[in-house]
């Protein structure tokens, strides 16, 4: 006899969903921009001691750059799982493979301790660390998407979001401080180890909030739904990759263009200006780490704002005014941080952090719109996670890279304006999903509709409300 369909309870309330999210991703971006920092600051003395200043600084962040190939597999696994018996699970594990990896990293022995295998282990470390982050996106911004309503979907979907300049600033402060009260000795010797075991502490805050919000209620429903056609004997459920690559390549490709800038940008503009700043201009870690210190908290209180506004306006418009002008400020970057002047350095990322909030925080509604409940998962994380190989993860190295060809950041924003080229593009080739019903829909009719030029649901999802 066939078990009964699940029912679909009522979610969690708004605000508790957002807060465990917020949380939660602020842990696990936490976790890994620590590592980014320190591969700019610390990592190549400690690792890669036999080398100059600068190739051990590229060195450090080729270990930095492969977290990024694990976050594709991250997706992948995390996005089918999480299709299949729901969001929650799966962003209890990824926090635990994050935080236990990070606290691992704060164990590790040196190169000169243990010679090669040190690097090796730091790069296994870092491959795990890249796999959690790989699933935690999508779960977290669609736990949110999933109990809010259309018409504030930018507004508490942007939330999460702000995990990432809360887990920059977490980390640079925790950097910040250590650099502060210790000795450069005593920092390279053990001081920076203090800030990767603290994730232990940190892992055990953000699973005591996770465990306490329900499943997504739209992701029930939809599961119910599966099971009662599956019990009626109609159509076996593809799995939800082969469902993504069917019914929704289209939107998997502009979300990875779309990616390209805000990646790209972020990770010049926070990890590899640490390394420029300190090694090139002259300027002492703790000027670079105030300046990304201050210009994170600023981007935290920003995101929501524009995601609001993508409420009101779109998420195209909100999103290409960023890719715009992240890649007109490039130019101007570099030139500010050359000044060696604090006042200027701050000014430099702050506005690269202004622009790339008006793509980021829009990213969570927009992406999450684009795709069915049954696959949305897989589909957003694929999307995002696939463009972070090509994007986000060679950034510093490619940048740091041009600097020692050529000596001069104008390649770097050549770079970075080419990336906002692709991102535009993608953008415009996309539809405006504001306002998007998230209720399950039959792929086939979906995909009919798209071929057809249909128009979209503008019902509103009638999901837990604040």
């Amino acid at each position: 006899m066939a078990s009964s369909p699940a029912v679909a309870r009522p979610g969690s309330p708004l605000w508790k969903v957002v807060g465990a999210s917020l949380i939660g991703t602020t842990i696990e971006w936490y976790d890994y921009f620590l590592y980014g920092t320190a591969a700019a600051l610390v990592f190549g003395k400690v690792f890669f001691p036999a080398s100059d200043p600068l190739t051990g600084t590229l060195l450090a962040f080729l270990t930095y750059a492969i977290g990024f190939a694990a976050r594709p597999l991250g997706a992948l696994v995390f996005g089918h799982f999480g299709d299949r018996v729901g969001r929650k699970r799966l962003l209890v594990v990824s926090l635990l493979l994050m935080g236990g990896s990070t606290t691992l990293i704060g164990l590790l022995p040196t190169y000169h301790q243990i010679g090669a295998a040190a690097p090796v282990l730091l790069t296994v470390l870092r491959l795990v660390q890249g796999f959690a982050l790989g699933g935690e996106w999508g779960g977290a911004v669609l736990l949110v998407s999933e109990h809010g309503d259309a018409r504030r979907r930018g507004f508490w979907a942007s939330w999460p979001q702000g995990g990432a300049p809360a887990g920059n600033l977490l980390a640079a402060g925790v950097l910040s401080l250590l650099t502060t009260v210790q000795s450069d000795a005593t920092f390279l010797s053990w001081g920076w180890r203090v800030p990767f075991l603290l994730s232990a502490l940190l892992v055990a805050v953000g699973m005591w909030i996770r465990l306490a919000v329900d499943e997504s209620p739209l992701f029930q429903q939809a599961l119910a739904a599966a099971e009662a056609r599956k019990a009626a004997g109609r159509a076996v459920e593809q799995p939800p990759l082969v469902a993504v690559l069917r019914h929704h390549w289209r939107e998997v490709l502009v979300a990875m263009g779309a990616r390209m800038a805000e990646n790209i940008s972020y990770y010049v503009m926070t990890t590899f200006v640490l390394a420029y700043a300190v090694t090139q201009v002259h300027l002492p870690k703790q000027t670079a780490l105030n300046a990304v210190l201050i210009a994170s908290a600023i981007q935290f209180a920003l995101i929501p704002v524009f995601g609001a506004l993508s409420d009101r306006v779109g998420r195209k418009p909100v999103y290409l005014a960023g890719a715009v002008g992240v890649g007109v400020w490039a130019f101007v970057f570099f030139g500010l941080v050359d000044t060696r002047s604090f006042g200027s350095l701050l000014l430099a990322v702050t506005v690269g952090l202004v622009f790339h909030s008006a793509m980021y925080a829009p990213q969570a509604a927009f992406f999450s719109e684009m795709f069915a409940t049954r696959m949305r998962y897989s589909g957003a994380s694929i999307g995002a996670q696939f463009a972070s190989v090509a994007a986000g993860a060679p950034a510093p190295l490619i940048a740091t890279a041009l600097l020692k060809d050529y000596g001069s950041s104008t390649p770097i924003a050549v770079y970075v304006a080419v990336a906002a080229v692709i991102t535009v593009l993608a953008v415009l080739c996309a539809r405006e999903t504001r306002g998007r019903d998230l209720t399950e829909a039959d792929p086939e009719a979906g995909a009919q509709d798209r071929v057809a030029g249909a128009p979209e649901s503008a019902a509103v999802t009638k999901t837990a409300r604040a």
